[in-house]
């Protein structure tokens, strides 16, 4: 089996659904296990750390403290430890607590961060980058788009270098 990206859930409640529920809303004709097996294996393939993880969670507040690390230069370290937490330990990301302990093993200042999530300081810019995903019709992340042709989900580098060949960015 292909493998499949998980679609972008905005209305995941906070205390996050089991991804059976989500493939059968859906409508995808196959099962967790098999999702998860499929998930594992390209993860494996990239030397990727991946924990199994059968829930899916809400992860806008996430999407904001990623955008507020961004603005701090602490972004790639801020997304690391996101990801550790969801994919690898299997942690809920829409909880506050979990996202202030990202931000501390980040370098951030969990007590600004704490500001910033109260506040909901980047949930206009969250919005924006929505409203841009919603109008580019993006089901999934990552997504790469060059002119027509579009790569959606974790795919080998070589599936990317055809895409931006066709594209006409490299000869």
């Amino acid at each position: 089996m292909l493998w499949r990206a998980y679609p972008l859930q905005p209305d995941v409640p906070d205390e996050g659904i089991p991804l059976e529920t989500v493939l059968e809303k859906k409508g995808v004709p196959v099962n967790a296990d098999q999702v998860t097996a499929s998930l594992k294996e390209t993860a494996e393939r990239f030397k990727v750390p991946f924990g199994g993880n059968k829930m899916v969670y809400n992860s806008r507040l996430a999407q904001e403290a990623g955008l507020w690390a961004q603005a701090c230069g602490r972004a790639e370290a801020f997304h690391d430890a996101a990801f550790k937490a969801y994919f690898v330990d299997r942690r809920n990301i829409s909880g506050k607590e979990v996202l202030l302990d990202l931000m501390a093993s980040a370098g951030l200042d969990a007590g600004k961060g704490r500001q910033v999530l109260e506040q909901r300081s980047f949930a206009p810019a969250v919005d924006r980058d929505w409203a841009l995903s919603k109008k580019l019709g993006l089901v999934a992340a990552p997504t790469f788009i060059m002119g027509t042709d579009r790569l959606v989900g974790a795919r080998p580098y070589e599936a990317l270098e055809r895409l931006v060949t066709r594209g006409g960015c490299l000869t």
